[in-house]
Formats: structure tokens, sequence, C-alpha cells
């Protein structure tokens, strides 16, 4: 495709995530910084809710790999499951072997064992639930229960539920309200601020660009502030957009992106609030001011462009 083109070593803005392109804007470093704080601290319940493709997974992800070399970490990342089969998940991430009968109270039983163990060997376990707005109501009240295994001294599990908004929904339901206190702390994860969105670009291609590079691709401020405005920030959606623009920009044997690429990326995007461009707008209304043009132009979505 590209990549030879730009000196790329791999597609820099795939949506798969990935900690080698971890960036840590404002929002996503105070999240990870929050994490680590309360799981260091002890805490044993915690929570992170963000916005539709706003880098949970990559968080999740990279917290998992910066607790390696002090805990046991699990990650499910598909909880939409009964207790029991989350259980056998758990037991699974912790290589632990599945009792022959199948019991439950012997599951759990194998779990606690465990746990123990890595509690009496000064190891702290760290369960990441990934997805967490799909636990049934079930399972959440099964999560709390296991909660409550634990030592004099600590929690002998620490459970992190990430999740989209819906999840804060489900736990203000009265049913479960007992597990919503015992989350002691919670971070929301939102889109990026526009102004960090050029370093996020160049640490993307940055991180994919092969060191014998004769020439690489560049965005142009231009580019850049279009991009921003189309994505609204969203890390998702910026990294679609800009992969169709370095697509854009090869086919006519360019290495700068400009916001001409960006404005042809987002037309071909589904899912984007297109608006006219503050420039449309401000040629509309000196039209309007003098009899040209009668028509009414909508108002630009971001001043910032301007």
């Amino acid at each position: 495709m590209y990549l030879e083109h730009f000196s790329l070593r791999e597609a820099p803005f795939s949506i798969t995530p990935d900690t080698a392109y971890f960036y840590p804007h404002d929002g996503m470093q105070a999240a990870l910084n929050t994490l680590l704080i309360a799981l260091r601290s002890g805490e044993g319940f915690l929570k992170i809710v963000g916005d539709v493709g706003c880098g949970k997974t990559v968080l999740c992800r990279q917290l998992l790999k910066v607790l390696q070399p002090e805990c046991v970490t699990a990650y499910i990342p598909n909880p939409a499951m009964k207790m029991m089969d989350l259980l056998l998940a758990l037991c699974r991430e912790l290589g632990i072997e599945q009792p022959p009968d199948g019991a439950p109270f012997r599951i759990l039983d194998s779990l606690q064992t465990r746990l123990l163990e890595h509690a009496a060997a000064g190891r702290r376990v760290v369960l990441c639930i990934d997805e967490a707005q799909a636990i049934p109501i079930g399972t959440l009240e099964g999560l709390r229960l296991l909660s409550n295994l634990e030592t004099e001294k600590r929690k002998l599990l620490q459970i992190v539920l990430l999740g989209q908004p819906e999840l804060d929904i489900k736990l203000a339901r009265p049913e479960i309200r007992q597990l919503m206190q015992r989350i002691t702390f919670s971070e929301y994860l939102g889109p990026m601020p526009f102004d960090r969105v050029p370093a996020y670009l160049a640490h993307r291609l940055a991180t994919a660009t092969r060191d014998d590079a004769n020439h690489s691709a560049e965005f142009r401020g231009d580019a850049t502030r279009a991009l921003a405005s189309f994505s609204r920030g969203v890390p998702r959606l910026l990294n679609v957009l800009a992969n169709k623009c370095l697509m854009l920009a090869y086919g006519e044997s360019a290495y700068q992106i400009t916001a001409r690429h960006a404005r042809l990326a987002a037309a071909d995007t589904n899912g984007l609030e297109l608006q006219s461009p503050w420039w449309r707008y401000r040629i509309a209304s000196s039209l309007r001011k003098n009899n040209f043009w009668p028509l009414a132009v909508p108002a630009p979505a971001h001043r910032g462009l301007q």
C-alpha cells in the first residue's frame, strides 16, 4: 500500500489498540495515574467510563503492561456472561485448573486458594474488565460478592471496570447500590483536546517510521486543525481519517497531508457531523451583507479553526 512510499514499517493509524502507540494526552494520563495510585494503595473497586472510541481498551492494556512486573493480572475483554462463566474465565487467566465436577463451590474454593497463595507471596492480583457496560446485573452482584475475598489486611482481588457511559446508568440501579458504594475511585476518559492532535499524529508517525527513512509523511497545520474538527478529538475517528489521508496523499505521490485531504477523508467516512468550514461561513456572511447571497449558512462548529 503506502508503507514504502512513506518509509513506514507498518500502518501508523490502525484502530487496533496497540500499546506501542500509546499517547498520554491529558485525559489519558490522568486516568492512568488514577488507576495506578488507587491500585498501589490497595483499593478494591475502580471504574473508568469513557465515550466510544476514546481509548479505554488501549488504556487498559497500557495499565496491564505497567503493572506486569509488580502484579498478577487478569483481563476479560467480553464480560457479557453469567457469573459462573466469568469465574471460569478468571480462573483460566490465573492458571487455575477447573475442578473435574465443575461444582461452583469448588471453583470458588480453588480461586480463593490461589488468591491466598499470591497474597502470602506479597503479590497483588488485579482483574481488568473491558466493555463493562455489557455485564449482566446478576454478574455485577456476583462481582461485589467476589470482592469480599480478603484477609484482615488487604483485598485478595482488585477489580477495574472500564466501560461506556451506559455503565454508570446500570450501576445507578437500586438493586446493585452496594456495588456502587464500593467503587472508591473513578475517572472519565473523553476525547483528547484539539491542541494535542498534532502531537498525537506526529507520535504515531514517528513510531511507525523506519530508521532509514528517506521520505516521511507530514501533516500540515491546516490538516491537523481540520482533522481535529472532523474527529472531535476522538482517537478512533482520528485514526480512520488520518489513514485515509495517507492513502489519498500516496495516490498523488505527495508527502504532505493538507486540509483538502482531510476534507476528502471526512466526506468518505460515516458517522461524522460535517459542518461548513469557518472560511465558507465568513464568505457567506460577506456575500449576504452585500446582498449577493441571501441564503442562510450554518455557523462553524469550532471557532478555534479560525
